[in-house]
């Protein structure tokens, strides 16, 4: 079975469009595919995930994707969805078979239902017509009415990523996991499971994650549930091979097959 990695980056500082890095974070540096490869082990196939809102952070991470000798198979890439040529930007940019979706950065608009607005939802309908994925970068303050998404756009695949960040810094578990479940029962979604060392407290342990990545086990199961590293913004909290160890222990056997690639492989159509 193909391993995938689900979720990571990689930037260019010299762009100049990386806004919400602060230049004392350790990770504000470059970071490339040269760096990553060391690290991936049997991992053979990645999805390189925007972390610029600009139009230049999706050719830019494109030209990576072309550029990656096969490794990267799936690019989610970012375009101004309230913008009044959105659905006609989102068509240019579907034809390229690499662009697999797109994400908005919702944790960082400060409106929770900015994504609810109606200047959004053709974009968002364009984007289901042209079988373009959608990755849905939010916290918990969003898990009361991200679910509207799916009423509105029965045929958008939609993944949440890193799980929606829990607070597990501050053990914060309730009422993160009854989001989390009501979501998997009324929606189709998929959920990456990525992006949880980041929010817990520096010292953390496998078992304090133990009771979040069982949640979304039980509630997603393992055919809508994909790993991501989040590299490099994992290595704030660990190193790559630590936190996937980390998560393969948390993890039945049975299930690695489907949460280390099949799910990521069919739900971008790598």
């Amino acid at each position: 079975m193909k391993r995938v990695d689900a979720h990571h980056h990689v930037w260019t500082l010299s762009r100049g469009d990386y806004h919400w890095m602060s230049p004392d974070l350790p990770i504000a540096r470059d970071y490339g595919l040269s760096d990553l490869r060391p690290l991936l082990g049997d991992i053979t196939a990645t999805v390189l995930v925007q972390a610029a809102a600009t139009e230049a952070e999706t050719a830019f991470l494109l030209d990576v994707a072309r550029k990656s000798a096969g490794l990267v198979r799936g690019v989610v890439g970012w375009t101004d969805l309230a913008s009044p040529r959105a659905s006609a930007r989102i068509a240019e940019l579907a034809a390229d078979p690499l662009l697999k979706g797109l994400r908005p950065m919702l944790q960082d608009i400060d409106d929770t239902d900015w994504i609810l607005q109606p200047a959004v939802q053709p974009a968002l309908a364009a984007m289901a017509r042209r079988g373009l994925r959608f990755d849905a970068l939010i916290k918990p303050r969003h898990l009361p009415l991200i679910g509207e998404l799916a009423e509105r756009h029965p045929d958008l695949p939609v993944v949440i990523d890193h799980a929606a960040k829990p607070d597990i810094a501050h053990g914060s578990f309730q009422p993160w996991a009854d989001h989390m479940a009501r979501l998997a029962r009324e929606t189709p979604w998929y959920c990456k499971l990525s992006g949880l060392v980041t929010e817990a407290r520096p010292d953390w342990q496998g078992d304090g994650l133990r009771p979040y990545v069982e949640q979304l086990l039980a509630t997603f199961g393992p055919d809508r549930l994909m790993w991501g590293s989040d590299w490099p913004v994992v290595t704030l909290a660990s190193d790559y091979r630590r936190w996937r160890e980390t998560a393969a222990t948390l993890l039945p056997t049975e299930t690695h097959d489907a949460v280390f690639g099949g799910t990521a492989t069919r739900f971008y159509s790598l």
